[in-house]
């Protein structure tokens, strides 16, 4: 048995060639890497840490650089900070963090009284041993809860509705199976309960007696939804709704009325609500409507012309959905009601109701938009007057922040531009009014006039129109010529990439290089049509959108392509794998962070986790040969070949649930063996998950590690 050679200044690791080979469709493939799958081999582990050492010492000259950017990441932020105060029920919320901790503290203090809707300004500059406002209740010190632990995540918090205990789950191992630990906020004791194996956080029911939470079947699917009683072992939990449908994941929550608990039981392209009358508690849950294929739809409860009503937003009448009205019962689809007609300039994502209004989240050409619809009872429908909250900026991100009160008079929102840091503000509905409560603090002597934004336009291989948001210093392209340029996408699930402020992006935009998001097909950006367009048969278009990007940022004279690196994640890795196979020359260097760059494999394979309820995404190639030729024909991993690649940079976690850590390990290997002289590197965080680091400070070590050789590659080091 060969074994993988140790690096070397001269020599990268090598993977030994373990040929399997498989037949689907009368396609035969070859793998000569999935040896590597097991994690748990000694062999396998030395593999790992050999790449480590490889890509330690290949950057190795990037290491003043790594501590200039981590340092002025760390100058840059307010280390000892707090969020703005959201008020629930009769506490105002808040978190803090600590200079020189890793994960601050969560807090609350009482409200002033019932009419109390503006939020305490806290003293800012308050050390950890100082209250920020009188009366400071400490619920969870986060830093004590992940003391000698290598990876800490909150998976969530939530208090009874009286306010007395708090539910928390936590993972230290980065798998994403989390621990729900619960506390007496009037002693500071645990009580004995704990419930292990869930999917993040729970819901309590009105009383504060139950908390329902879902775990995970071996493919890691959200399968089933649990009844915990307080007091008792998780053994005597009962089973309140199983998911047989391998498509599905299902979810539990609570309207913002607390009148109703639902479950959502949801695929790709269908879903199902399952409800439960606080007031009528012995009619146990009900299905609003049965599940139709290809039928999306979710519920809020909201009292309209002074009846109880259900919300539904659905896509029966139109892929960019609609907003419909229904009794507050069991409604077939027959029974919507429209109350916002469908229009496919404008795609609905999601309502909020209130006592007073109902907030509506929309995007249209390509940005995000948040619509008020006051009510009137005495309007026919109950709704009057129905508008969007406006701004000035060109290109910007809006989005209903936390509102979790029913009976706020108030919208929290958070507005953020590409050089706007991020903002929260409080929406009076009464006199549509905008109160600035925090922006996110840059220190420094940060200017946001020393930077532009632009909304461009590329246009793809079939001459669809693709949007480009960029940033860069006023003063980057004063002698008019191209600069360095890093191009970002993701492009997949309908998840929309909206332009943000980023601290640690000021230590590439302050070197000269530009930032670019390219809203690539497979997102959401323009509407559903955008996603149907990047998934499935039509997933080429989502790689054809990117490099039209990069190549008209060349073509207008923005960078060039000896100067352009392109970065993406996860789904958006994939993208990045493909594109390094098919416009090699189109970058200089490409960014994969723990990317999905082995698609075949995973979907041929219904055990590992995800995959059934990825087929309304990616295809069946198991059942379809149709699609086992599109993911083949695509899949980064099988198209390697044997021609010139950019430099490349992978980046994994070894605990990764969702895109496993042999995905880029195999890939790398593949590039050495099959590509000849490629400068490919992989770094593999060996504690952590699909989220990468926990804790903030190593997390600004792991991005400026990253940055470095972004400008490195930009020949900006």
């Amino acid at each position: 048995m060969s074994e993988p050679s140790a690096a070397s200044p001269a020599v990268p690791p090598t993977a030994p060639r373990r040929p399997v080979t498989t037949e689907h469709h009368g396609r035969s493939r070859t793998d000569d890497f999935d040896w590597l799958r097991d994690k748990e081999s000694p062999e396998v582990l030395a593999h790992l840490e050999a790449e480590n050492a490889w890509t330690e010492l290949r950057t190795a000259h990037l290491a003043g650089l790594r501590e200039a950017i981590y340092g002025e990441i760390k100058a840059r932020t307010r280390e000892t900070d707090l969020s703005v105060p959201t008020r629930v029920r009769e506490h105002w919320y808040y978190g803090r963090s600590f200079e020189g901790r890793e994960y601050g503290a969560s807090c609350r203090v009482p409200v002033a009284g019932p009419d109390d809707w503006t939020p305490p300004r806290p003293a800012e500059d308050a050390t950890p041993d100082q209250p920020a406002l009188p009366g400071e209740e400490v619920l969870l010190d986060l830093d004590a809860l992940a003391e000698g632990h290598d990876f800490f995540s909150l998976g969530g918090s939530t208090v009874t509705p009286d306010g007395r205990l708090l539910a928390y789950a936590v993972d230290v191992v980065g798998d994403e199976r989390y621990t729900i630990r619960f506390k007496d906020l009037a002693t500071g004791d645990l009580l004995p309960d704990e419930i292990t194996g869930t999917l993040g956080g729970g819901t309590w029911d009105r009383t504060g007696e139950h908390l329902y939470y879902t775990t995970v079947d071996e493919t890691w699917r959200a399968d089933k939804v649990w009844r915990h009683r307080l007091g008792t072992t998780q053994a005597d939990d009962e089973l309140v709704l199983h998911e047989t449908d391998g498509r599905f994941w299902v979810g539990c929550g609570r309207t913002r009325s607390d009148r109703y608990l639902v479950i959502a039981s949801g695929s790709k392209t269908t879903s199902e609500y399952h409800v439960l009358d606080a007031d009528a508690p012995e009619l146990g849950f009900r299905v609003f409507a049965a599940r139709e294929e290809g039928v999306e739809y979710s519920l809020d409860h909201a009292v309209l012309g002074g009846q109880d009503r259900f919300l539904v937003l659905h896509n029966a009448s139109g892929p960019d959905f609609e907003l419909a009205v229904t009794p507050a019962e069991p409604t077939p689809r027959a029974g919507w009601v429209p109350l916002v007609a469908h229009d496919p300039a404008t795609r609905l994502e999601d309502v909020d109701a209130f006592a007073g209004h109902l907030v509506v989240h929309q995007r249209s050409n390509g940005l995000t938009q948040l619509r008020i619809l006051e009510l009137d009872d005495t309007a026919p429908t109950g709704v009057g007057d129905d508008y969007l909250v406006e701004f000035d900026e060109e290109v910007y991100t809006v989005g209903s922040g936390a509102n979790p009160r029913f009976d706020q008079p108030t919208v929290r929102l958070g507005y953020v531009t590409m050089s706007v840091p991020s903002s929260v503000y409080d929406y009076d509905v009464r006199t549509r009014t905008l109160t600035l409560l925090k922006q996110a603090p840059v220190l420094g002597g940060y200017d946001r006039d020393d930077y532009e934004e632009h909304r461009l336009w590329a246009a793809s291989a079939d001459g669809e129109p693709v949007p480009i948001s960029l940033v860069c210093r006023r003063d980057a392209r004063a002698s008019g010529g191209p600069v360095p340029l890093h191009l970002y996408a993701y492009g997949a699930y309908e998840m929309s990439t909206d332009p943000a402020f980023s601290i640690a992006r000021l230590s590439l935009l302050d070197r000269g290089a530009a930032f670019a998001i390219a809203h690539v097909r497979g997102g959401g950006e323009m509407g559903r049509r955008w996603y149907d367009h990047g998934k499935l048969q039509h997933k080429q278009h989502t790689f054809d959108d990117f490099i039209a990007c990069a190549r008209h940022l060349v073509d207008v004279g923005w960078t060039t392509a000896d100067r352009l690196v392109g970065e993406g994640g996860s789904a958006g890795g994939l993208l990045i794998g493909a594109v390094a196979n098919q416009a090699p020359d189109a970058f200089a260097g490409l960014v994969a962070q723990v990317p999905f760059v082995d698609p075949l494999t995973s979907m041929l394979d219904a055990s590992l986790p995800l995959t059934v309820t990825e087929y309304d995404e990616w295809g069946n190639p198991e059942a379809d040969a149709a699609a086992y030729d599109t993911i083949a024909a695509y899949s980064p991993y099988d198209n390697v070949g044997a021609h010139h690649y950019p430099r490349i940079l992978a980046e994994t976690s070894l605990h990764d649930t969702r895109v496993l850590y042999v995905e880029p390990a195999k890939w790398i290997a593949r590039l050495r063996a099959e590509a000849g002289e490629v400068d490919a590197l992989l770094k593999i965080e060996m504690t952590a998950g699909h989220g990468g680091v926990s804790g903030r400070y190593q997390a600004w070590k792991d991005r400026a590690f990253t940055l470095a050789w972004v400008l490195d590659v930009m020949g900006l080091a």
